[in-house]
């Protein structure tokens, strides 16, 4: 079966299953049927050989079971499962959520902008209607008040008006189509700067929001309900923990009958512990950042406050910089609103999830279950195993790493989600967090950290064993895969037609395999010198011959085919300047005639008399 074959063979098996839950009354997603057609088959239980195409038969058991799992609403696996498709499906870092944010900003604005940047507007009504549109664009860009507002529209046209006039809007249609785009994005954030001056001097601010208050009161509460949620699936967790730990002491049917459930509760309460866990560090960065872009915009304010002083003109070229960055100031507000209002969303879709712990297990059974039983906290067995360590002179080959020996030590990379390996392994999925400070055991370029130093002695004794176990406990419950971060391992597994041989015992996961390549031996292609010689007395006798040529005439013949292809050239000195010097310069100098004539403009006699001076000077004087 080819590739695309065999992914029209799996889209019709997952179209089959939707459309049967459909009928039945519940609708799924296309991820979550994929990903229970994956743990389906990858459950042992269920016998499906990976290594050969499956048969109608097979595929009918598939779509069987996956229906069957997928319908059985009250199991906690499923609802693990769930969670993890819908978390997937919905979280995006803090980054992406606003750079997608700016996107569909951007999108939504672009035909309001091809108005402006694609109008050919002549007339004067043509022109008003073109500034118009600029107000609306600034104020749908900056989100400061609704465009439809008359005292926002008023504001934000003045502001507009004081940075870019009406006049000088014919010179702006004249320029290119990308240089408009971005004289309207400035434009905008010059405007939004002026509006937020003049609401913090109290002559405006219309319809904007207080931004920093809003988050100062937004965020507490956020981060307090979280942690309410994060501390109520801990209380959860640390009960069936204590719960399974006392199934593998007793010898209680009734309780041992249970023991499945509640590990599939208790891998439901983990997930949710760490999903939460992922937000609240993206709540507390989101404070982080309003505590410092706080800082930052009454900086800038006072320092524009400090400019202006109420003068009547400031030069452009030292206040426009401070309103552009109060205007990016107030979009990173924008932005931390945003995000802070998607992960409390977030938080509240992840509590559906959760609903199968009051109906398997509610408080009153809890209560009984827990009779005469220590539950322990995360926090209690860490400080109860703080100091047993591991000695690494106890082991010849393994490499162990320590706190107080290792750099970076909290960037290490611990497998299974920091829990303890060996006690998953051999309490058959059992979950206890891991102790760092015991020692971290490298082993094949992974890192395992353990509860105990008993615990940490017994893995390593064996560490493939216990990997293999860990393993194979996932195949049965497919949601520890995502929960305990095992996709790369899963990848490496051996199928599972190999476990069901015999000689289970003496196989061991394909680590190494034999591998060549093959190089060619001439890559480029051959370049044979023909003239080329190794005797040195053949060179000799050349350079003999070479010789002799310089006692030889040379003699040419000019063909039709080479005519006027020859290059000429002559070579000509060139001029030199001449020139004489005398000894002395004589020369002549005649003086330069002085006459002057007085009362021609007339007087009060009626008849005019002019007097001719003369006051040139005599040759001899000169």
């Amino acid at each position: 079966m080819t590739h695309s074959q065999a992914e029209s063979v799996i889209k019709n098996i997952i179209r089959e299953i939707g459309q049967e839950c459909a009928m039945k009354g519940q609708t799924v997603s296309e991820t979550l049927v994929a990903f229970m057609v994956k743990a389906v088959v990858l459950d042992p239980r269920n016998g499906f050989n990976v290594d050969r195409t499956l048969t109608k038969a097979d595929v009918q058991k598939l779509i069987k079971l996956s229906i069957e799992r997928l319908l059985d609403t009250s199991n906690p696996s499923l609802d693990t499962i769930k969670m993890q498709v819908y978390f997937d499906m919905n979280y995006i870092s803090r980054v992406e959520l606003i750079k997608e944010q700016h996107r569909v900003l951007d999108s939504r604005l672009a035909p309001v902008g091809r108005e402006i940047t694609d109008s050919r507007a002549r007339t004067r009504e043509e022109l008003e209607s073109v500034y118009r549109k600029i107000v609306s664009y600034v104020l749908l860009r900056s989100g400061l008040g609704s465009p439809t507002d008359i005292k926002v529209i008023r504001e934000a046209t003045a502001a507009l008006q004081s940075v870019f006039p009406q006049t000088e809007l014919a010179a702006f249609l004249s320029l290119s189509k990308k240089e408009k785009e971005r004289q309207l994005k400035e434009l905008t954030m010059i405007v939004t700067g002026i509006r937020l001056f003049n609401k913090e001097c109290g002559k405006g601010g219309e319809g904007i929001d207080e931004l920093p208050a809003i988050l100062n009161e937004a965020i507490p509460a956020a981060n307090h309900h979280i942690e309410i949620e994060l501390q109520a699936s801990k209380d959860l967790a640390y009960q069936y923990t204590a719960l399974i730990e006392m199934m593998h002491l007793s010898q209680n049917a009734e309780i041992e009958l249970k023991t499945t459930m509640l590990k599939e509760v208790l891998y439901n309460v983990r997930q949710h512990e760490a999903f939460l866990c992922i937000i609240l560090s993206d709540v507390i960065t989101c404070a982080q950042e309003v505590d410092m872009m706080q800082k930052q915009f009454a900086a800038q304010m006072e320092h524009l406050k400090s400019i202006v002083q109420a003068k009547t003109a400031v030069p452009t070229s030292l206040v426009y910089p401070i309103f552009i960055a109060l205007s990016n100031l107030w979009t990173s507000f924008q932005d931390e609103i945003l995000v802070l209002s998607f992960l409390n969303n977030l938080t509240i879709n992840l509590q559906q999830f959760l609903g199968a712990h009051s109906v398997i297990f509610p408080e009153d059974v809890m209560e009984s279950l827990l009779e005469d039983i220590i539950v322990k906290t995360d926090e209690e067995r860490l400080k109860e195993s703080a100091d047993s360590k591991v000695n690494p002179a106890d082991f010849t080959v393994e490499e162990w790493l320590f706190p107080e020996t290792t750099i970076n030590f909290s960037q290490v990379q611990i497998q299974y989600h920091g829990f303890c390996a060996y006690t998953f392994a051999v309490k058959d999925g059992l979950l206890i967090p891991a102790n760092l400070a015991v020692g971290i055991l490298k082993f094949r370029e992974k890192y395992y950290a353990f509860s105990s130093k008993e615990a940490a002695y017994n893995f390593a004794k064996n560490p493939e064993k216990c990997v293999k176990m860990i393993a194979e406990k996932a195949k049965e419950s497919a949601e520890l895969i995502q929960l305990l971060e095992l996709h790369q391992q899963f990848e490496s597994l051996a199928p599972y037609s190999q476990i069901r041989a015999k000689d289970k015992k003496s196989m061991k996961p394909i680590t190494k395999c034999d591998t060549s390549t093959q190089t060619d031996i001439h890559i480029l292609p051959p370049n044979i010198v023909k003239n080329y010689e190794w005797n040195e007395w053949e060179l000799r006798r050349k350079a003999i011959k070479l010789a002799n040529l310089r006692q030889k005439l040379t003699h040419s013949v000019q063909t039709n085919l080479s005519h006027m292809r020859r290059d000429n050239c002559s070579q000509v000195y060139p001029l030199k300047d001449n020139g004489t010097q005398t000894k002395r310069v004589s020369n002549t100098n005649v003086p330069k005639p002085q006459i002057f004539l007085a009362g021609l403009r007339g007087g009060t006699p009626p008849t005019t008399h002019m007097i001719k001076i003369n006051l040139t000077r005599a040759v001899d004087e000169t």
